[in-house]
C-alpha cells in the first residue's frame, strides 16, 4: 500500500511520492546538507489537514516531521511522512492593535512588507526568507532583540495540534505550560497552525557596516569587551572577522547623531574606516547587513585575553569569525529560550575551533545549532528539565521526535496509563 493512501480521504492538500515530479522538489532541504527520503511528502492547506497527518502517520507507524522553508532540518525524515506547511502562509496585520497573525509557511519578508506601511515592525533575523514558525519556536534573535527580546518574546498565542490530533490554543491564560515550552522549545510539542505576535513601533534604523584593516581587530575586540556592556539596549552590534577585514554591524532604533556618538569609542579603538555605509534606513533594509553562518556558535560569560587571541587566529582559517554582545532586553526572564545570563557569543562559519570551544560555556542556542545531539546545551538545566516534563504531559509517545528532540521525562506513575496517552491512543485508533 502507498503510504499516501491512507492520507487521500482524510487530506486537501496535494501528497508527492518517490518517483513524482515535484517529490525532490518538496522534500530539499534549505541548506542541502542532508538528503531526506521520506515515504511521502504532503502538502497541508488547512489545520484540518495538520490533525490527519499526524495521526494517520501514527497509525501507520511512519516517522512524522514537519517543514516549512527547511532552514531548521537537521535530521532526514527518511520512510516517514513529511509535512509541509509552505502553502498555508497567511499575513494578516492589525495595525490598532500591533498585532499580526500568520500561517505557519508564511516568510518574515512577507511579514516586514505587510507591518512596514503601518510603521510597524517585528523581531526577526537577518534574512527575510526565513520561516516565522521554526524562527519563533528556536527562540528568535535579530537587529531589534537587544531592545525588545527574542522573537519568542513577542509571541502571544500560538494555535497547534498536539500529539493526540487536538487542535489547541496556548496563551498566557490557555494551555500556559504549552505557551512557555513553544518560546524557545522548537517543534517538540505539537505542530503550529497560527501564530499571534506583538508588533513594533519601529519603522526606521540606523544602521549599515563599517569596514576596517584586520591588524587592529585584536585592540578593538579588548575595546569591545568593556563597551559593549555599557550601551543602550537601542544598539545591537556585532564584530565580523574575516581573512581580509574588521567589519562592524550595527543597528541603532534611534537617530544617527545619538548612534554616532554610541559608535565613536569602537571607531577610536579599530582606527579610520576603510568604508563606512551606516545610514538611516528603513527597517527592512537591515537585511543588506548579512550574517554568520553559524557553523560553529559558542557562548562566553566575557571575552578574555585567550578567547580574544583565539578569535583574531580563527579568522586566518575560516570564512568568519563574528562576535556579538547579547544582554539588553534579551536578558530578561521569559521562555525557555537559550542562556540568556550570558552576554558574549562567537560564531565561526567554518571548521570548529576547538581553542574556542574550551573557554565557552558548553551552551549553545537552538536556532544557531547544527547538532541534534546537543539539543540539551540549548538550556539551562532547569528549564531543560521542566521541558521535558511538558513533553510528557503533552507528547509521552515523543511523537514529534525528529529534529531537536526533547524527550519526554519518564512517567511517574508506571502503574496506570497516562490520561494524554490514553486521549492519543483513542484517536489514533479512530483514524487507523
Amino acid at each position: 500500500m502507498s503510504a499516501s493512501e491512507p492520507l487521500r480521504p482524510a487530506f486537501r492538500g496535494p501528497l508527492h511520492l518517490p518517483g513524482e515530479a515535484a517529490y525532490d522538489t518538496h522534500r530539499a532541504t534549505w541548506s542541502g546538507s542532508i538528503d531526506p527520503r521520506p515515504a511521502v511528502v504532503a502538502e497541508a492547506v488547512t489545520p484540518s489537514d495538520v490533525q490527519a497527518a499526524v495521526l494517520i502517520a501514527q497509525a501507520h507507524g511512519l516517522p512524522f516531521a514537519v517543514q516549512s522553508t527547511g532552514h531548521g532540518t537537521h535530521v532526514a525524515c527518511d520512510g516517514g511522512l513529511l509535512l509541509k506547511t509552505s502553502q498555508m502562509a497567511e499575513v494578516l496585520v492589525d495595525p490598532d492593535r500591533r498585532i499580526a497573525r500568520v500561517g505557519p509557511g508564511a516568510l518574515w519578508g512577507d511579514v516586514i512588507a505587510a507591518a512596514a506601511p503601518c510603521g510597524l515592525a517585528p523581531v526577526t533575523g537577518s534574512s527575510p526568507t526565513v520561516g516565522v514558525a521554526g524562527f519563533t519556536l528556536g527562540g528568535g534573535v535579530g537587529w531589534l532583540s537587544r531592545k525588545l527580546g527574542f522573537a519568542a518574546d513577542s509571541l502571544l498565542r500560538v494555535d497547534l495540534v498536539t500529539a493526540d490530533g487536538r487542535l489547541v490554543r496556548a496563551s498566557a491564560h490557555e494551555h500556559s505550560d504549552l505557551f512557555w515550552a513553544v518560546r524557545g522549545g522548537g517543534g517538540n510539542f505539537g505542530v503550529v497552525t497560527a501564530l499571534e505576535f506583538r508588533l513594533h513601533p519601529v519603522r526606521s534604523v540606523y544602521a549599515g557596516t563599517a569596514t576596517f584593516p584586520l591588524d587592529r581587530a585584536a585592540e578593538t575586540l579588548v575595546r569591545y569587551r568593556a563597551w559593549a556592556p555599557s550601551q543602550p539596549d537601542e544598539l545591537t552590534t556585532a564584530l565580523v572577522l574575516t581573512q581580509d577585514a574588521l567589519a562592524v554591524r550595527a543597528a541603532y532604533v534611534g537617530g544617527a547623531d545619538a548612534a554616532e556618538r554610541a559608535l565613536r569609542p569602537l571607531w577610536e579603538a579599530a582606527g579610520p574606516p576603510l568604508t563606512n555605509d551606516l545610514r538611516p534606513m528603513g527597517y527592512a533594509e537591515t537585511a543588506t547587513l548579512g550574517g554568520t553562518a553559524p557553523r560553529q556558535f559558542e557562548l562566553f560569560a566575557d571575552l578574555p585575553d585567550a578567547v580574544i587571541r583565539a578569535a583574531v587566529d580563527a579568522a586566518t582559517r575560516a570564512n568568519a569569525v563574528e562576535v556579538r554582545h547579547g544582554g539588553g532586553a534579551m536578558a530578561q526572564p521569559g521562555g525557555p529560550v537559550g542562556h540568556r545570563g550570558v552576554p558574549f557569543s562567537i560564531t565561526v562559519d567554518g571548521l570548529p575551533e576547538a581553542a574556542l570551544a574550551q573557554h565557552a560555556t558548553g551552551g549553545s542556542f537552538l536556532n544557531f545549532l547544527q547538532d541534534p545531539s546537543r539539543t540539551h546545551t540549548a538550556y539551562t538545566a532547569e528549564d531543560y528539565r521542566r521541558l521535558r516534563e511538558v513533553k510528557r504531559a503533552h507528547d509521552p509517545d515523543n511523537v514529534f521526535a525528529i529534529g531537536h528532540n526533547i524527550p519526554p521525562a519518564p512517567q511517574e506513575n508506571q502503574r496506570g496509563e497516562h490520561p494524554v496517552q490514553r486521549r492519543h491512543a483513542d484517536r489514533v485508533r479512530s483514524v487507523g
